[in-house]
C-alpha cells in the first residue's frame, strides 16, 4: 500500500532528516512554451472550423459526395516537401487523387508502407496512372549530392547515393544546384524503374489492366511539372531481368 507523509499532496517530493529525497509519482511541471503551443493548435482547429463551414455554404453536398466513396484514377508518389502538394499541382479536388509521399519520393522494395499503398492504388481502386513526382532543389537529393552526415535520414537515402555515385562523374563539373536538379530528374526516373518491377505493377499489366507509370518533375520557382518523357505503360516495356513472366530454360 502507498503511503503519503501528512501535509504533503499525492505527487509531491518529500526531503527526509538525511536529506534524500523520497519520490512519490512524478512532478510534472508545464512547460513555458506549453501555452504558444497549444495557442498554434487551437488556430489550426478553428481554420478548420472555418473551412469546412466554407465548403458547406459553397457547396451543401461537398462532405456528403466525399464520404460516399473513393474513385481515384490517380496515385500521386511524392516527396513529403510541404510545398508540393499534390491536389493543388495538378488543380484536381479530393477525393481524385490517391496520395504517398516521403522523403525524395523513394519506393524502396521492402517498404511496406509504400507497397500498400501501390497495391491498394492499383488491385482496389483500379487507378489508372501513378505519378512518381520529384520536384527541383529537393533537400534528400541535395543532402546525397553535397555530403556530410544527416542523421537517420541517411539509412532512407543509401539507394540515392548509390545512383548519384553512378553519375557523380557526368556531374560533378556543374554548379551544385544544377547538380542537384539534374539528380532529381535521374532519381524520378530510378523511381519508374522501381515501381515497373514491383509484383503488383507487372500483374495489373498480366490481367489486361489499363495503368500506366509516369515520371514528373516540378517547379518550385515556376509551379510547372516537366514530364521526363519515361512513361511505362505494359510489361513488354520493363527489361526482360525484370520481368516476373520470363520464361526459366530447363535446367537453370
Amino acid at each position: 500500500m502507498h503511503h503519503t507523509s501528512p501535509g504533503k499532496a499525492p505527487g509531491e517530493r518529500l526531503t527526509l532528516s538525511n536529506g534524500k529525497v523520497k519520490r512519490g509519482q512524478p512532478t510534472c511541471l508545464p512547460s513555458p512554451t506549453e501555452p504558444a503551443m497549444r495557442d498554434e493548435i487551437e488556430k489550426l482547429l478553428a481554420n478548420n472550423r472555418a473551412w469546412a463551414e466554407k465548403m458547406c455554404r459553397d457547396d451543401p453536398d461537398y462532405f456528403a459526395r466525399l464520404a460516399r466513396q473513393q474513385s481515384p484514377e490517380y496515385l500521386w508518389i511524392g516527396c513529403s516537401d510541404s510545398r508540393v502538394p499534390a491536389n493543388q499541382i495538378i488543380d484536381l479536388p479530393p477525393g481524385e487523387v490517391f496520395v504517398h509521399r516521403n522523403v525524395a519520393n523513394l519506393l524502396h522494395h521492402n517498404d511496406m508502407n509504400a507497397l500498400s499503398v501501390v497495391q491498394f492504388a492499383v488491385d482496389v481502386l483500379k487507378v489508372r496512372h501513378i505519378m512518381v513526382v520529384g520536384h527541383y532543389g529537393c533537400g534528400g537529393v541535395r543532402a546525397v549530392v553535397g555530403g556530410g552526415e544527416c542523421g537517420m535520414v541517411d539509412y532512407w537515402l543509401h539507394p540515392l547515393r548509390e545512383l548519384y555515385s553512378r553519375y557523380r562523374h557526368d556531374l560533378e563539373g556543374l554548379p551544385l544546384e544544377e547538380q542537384v536538379d539534374r539528380m532529381c530528374e535521374h532519381n524520378v526516373e530510378a523511381q519508374v524503374k522501381n515501381l515497373c518491377r514491383t509484383k503488383i505493377v507487372q500483374r495489373a499489366w498480366q490481367r489486361g489492366q489499363s495503368l500506366s507509370v509516369h515520371g514528373w518533375v516540378y517547379g518550385l520557382s515556376d509551379g510547372r511539372v516537366s514530364d521526363l518523357d519515361c512513361s511505362v505503360h505494359g510489361l513488354d516495356q520493363v527489361a526482360t531481368l525484370y520481368r516476373i513472366d520470363r520464361l526459366t530454360p530447363a535446367g537453370d
